[in-house]
């Protein structure tokens, strides 16, 4: 068998389960991000939100099909950055594990504040960094405990964004053919479907605002990936995977893209409030009770399960990091239940960090941390796809019967995926809103690989 094939028995402990890794897949990336931050993306695209989301979710859909292949063929704690160092070299682990590792311990501190701030709305005696250390305090406890801990919250949190979702998926429907009564129309009185193409039409801002929707929502689809990282740690890693991608890919797109059609065809477009999800706006249009305070509490679960999710995520990165030699040998020690905590510890310390940046910048915070990892999803998921190329062909060459899930349209498709991505790096050049966060993603993305560079030309010479 070919070296870059091998797969070595992972240390870790088991006890993930199938209905974890589901339900991690369905549930991990569904956030905040769709519940609140599908506003911004209303605003600029009108009813052609639909089709940005279509786009985005496609685009998501492709990149988790090429990381279920790999994954399936080849399973490890590190997942992409595995697969991206046995395809493109040491230097593309190295990259993309340490960026990825970046940006979940970044977006994991930016998740406790989000819950923080609607925490502090509950108890507003409560400072908003005393919610921020004890969100921090529970779920480095619970990660330090045995992985299964981890799994069952993730599995009733993901559970519960998934009820709402479908709650609200079924709400909507009724009242678009009239079976529910709304602020506006009575019983039987059908909503119908003319808020899709009344106040300016179905693209009121033309193919530039599905475009700008893009942008404003492709971030949203991040959180896929953990699955493939938890995958490693189940009963059976390879069958477990392949169900998991199966099952995640069409719902998450259904749920999104389903949530969207509904949201713009109970309520004119320009019914949106901003700063307020339109979840709520439609929930109060169709008269649900306490509609605002109900989303908060959805929202807030949304948040933690994130959290939770990114820190596990993050430990098993710089975990397989350390393995591979890539980052120090410290963060190797596992407790007797196959938990490395100290990678727990550290892929946690900023969101400790983050309690004193709460404690100094309570207002602020929250808008610089999401600037400063804005499009490093981008950067990562082209390595992903550009890992997949060469290592499909690998694969099929030494050993075909690992590949029980494939990429649709290989290779065409992948690389229509790679120049998709392309093309969003591009837009968001010129997009005054989304340029400051490519900036600095860029800044980030080039400091890693050019010390990658360095680590690898060292590593030549001797």
């Amino acid at each position: 068998m070919h070296d870059q094939l091998s797969s070595e028995p992972e240390p870790l402990g088991g006890g993930l389960k199938q209905r974890h890794l589901t339900m991690l897949g369905l549930g991990g990336v569904i956030g905040a991000g769709l519940f609140v931050g599908s506003g911004a993306g209303i605003a600029v695209a009108g009813p052609g939100i639909v089709v940005s989301y279509l786009i985005a979710g496609t685009l998501a859909m492709c990149v988790m099909r090429m990381l279920g292949e790999m994954s399936a063929a080849m399973p490890a704690s590190g997942s992409f950055s595995v697969h991206a160092e046995r395809a493109l070299g040491r230097w593309a682990g190295f990259s993309v594990g340490w960026l990825y590792w970046f940006l979940l311990v970044v977006v994991l501190a930016v998740e406790a504040t989000g819950a923080a701030q609607i925490a502090n709305g509950w108890a507003p005696g409560v400072p908003q960094w005393a919610w921020v250390l004890v969100f921090m305090l529970v779920f480095t406890g619970a990660n330090l405990a045995a992985v299964k801990n981890f799994g069952e919250f993730e599995f009733w949190f993901a559970a519960l964004k998934v009820f709402a979702i479908v709650a609200f998926l079924i709400l909507g429907t009724l009242a678009v053919f009239g079976l529910l009564p709304t602020a506006s129309h009575s019983f039987g009185d059908p909503v119908g479907f003319t808020n899709l193409t009344g106040q300016g039409g179905f693209l009121p801002h033309g193919w530039q605002g599905v475009i700008s929707g893009v942008l404003a929502v492709v971030f949203a689809f991040g959180g896929l990936e953990v699955v493939t990282i938890a995958a490693a740690e189940s009963d059976d890693p390879v069958r477990a995977v392949s169900r998991a991608v199966r099952s995640a890919v069409f719902r998450i797109l259904f749920f999104y893209v389903g949530s969207m059609l509904v949201i713009v065809t109970v309520l004119p477009w320009t019914a949106q409030k901003a700063g307020i999800s339109p979840y709520v706006t439609v929930l109060d249009a169709i008269g649900v009770p306490s509609a605002g305070q109900i989303m908060n509490i959805v929202v807030f679960v949304a948040l933690l399960s994130a959290l939770n999710a990114n820190l596990y995520g993050s430990s098993r990165m710089v975990f397989s990091l350390a393995e591979r030699g890539e980052a120090p040998r410290a963060l190797l020690k596992v407790s007797r239940g196959g938990v490395p905590r100290r990678a727990v510890l550290a892929s946690v310390a900023f969101g400790f960090v983050s309690v004193l940046l709460n404690l100094e910048w309570p207002e602020s915070v929250f808008l610089y941390m999401l600037n400063s990892v804005g499009a490093v999803l981008l950067f990562v998921w082209a390595l992903i796809a550009a890992s997949q190329l060469r290592l499909r062909r690998l694969v099929e060459r030494e050993a075909p019967e690992r590949l029980v899930l494939r990429m649709w349209g290989f290779p065409w498709l992948t690389w229509v995926t790679l120049a998709a991505m392309a093309a969003v790096i591009g837009l968001m050049l010129t997009d005054s809103t989304a340029r400051p966060q490519l900036l600095w993603s860029t800044g980030a993305t080039a400091l890693v690989v050019a010390v990658a560079g360095v680590r690898e030309l060292r590593a030549r010479r001797a």
